[in-house]
C-alpha cells in the first residue's frame, strides 16, 4: 500500500457525542463539513452532503482511516486516553503539539496535531 499524508487546518467543537468539524484545505477554503449526533453523522464537501451511519464511518470516509475521537478530544485537552493500537505522545501539549500514533492495525497512522490557543 501507498503512503499518504494528508494536511489540513481544521475546527472543532463539540465532543465525541454531538459536534463539528470542519477541514480547510492549505489555501484556506472549507475541503469538507463534518457534523455528528448520536443518530447522525454528516459530511458536506463540494455541494455533495453524504449520510453515514456512524462517527466511525463517517471520519474514516473523510480523513482515510479510523481514528479515536473519544480519545482524540481527550487529547485536545492534555489528557492522555489509552486507545487500542494508538499512542499518543503529549510531551509538547504545552507548546500546542500533539503526535499521536497507530501501529495495530496495519497500515500504520501517525496524527501531528498543531493547536492554536
Amino acid at each position: 500500500m501507498q503512503s499518504q499524508a494528508l494536511a489540513a487546518g481544521f475546527e472543532l467543537s463539540g465532543n465525541a457525542q454531538a459536534g463539528e468539524l470542519t477541514l480547510f484545505t492549505p489555501l484556506g477554503t472549507t475541503a469538507a463539513a463534518l457534523s455528528w449526533t448520536s443518530n447522525a453523522a454528516i459530511m458536506r464537501s463540494n455541494g455533495d452532503v453524504r449520510h453515514f451511519d456512524s462517527l466511525t464511518a463517517l471520519i474514516r470516509s473523510a480523513v482515510g482511516t479510523e481514528v479515536p475521537v473519544a480519545a482524540l478530544f481527550a487529547w485536545f485537552h492534555g489528557e492522555n486516553m489509552t486507545a487500542a493500537g494508538w499512542n499518543a505522545d503529549l510531551t509538547q501539549y504545552a507548546s500546542g503539539r500533539i503526535t499521536a500514533r497507530r501501529l495495530q492495525p496495519a497500515p500504520v497512522a501517525e496524527l501531528t496535531l498543531l493547536l492554536e490557543k
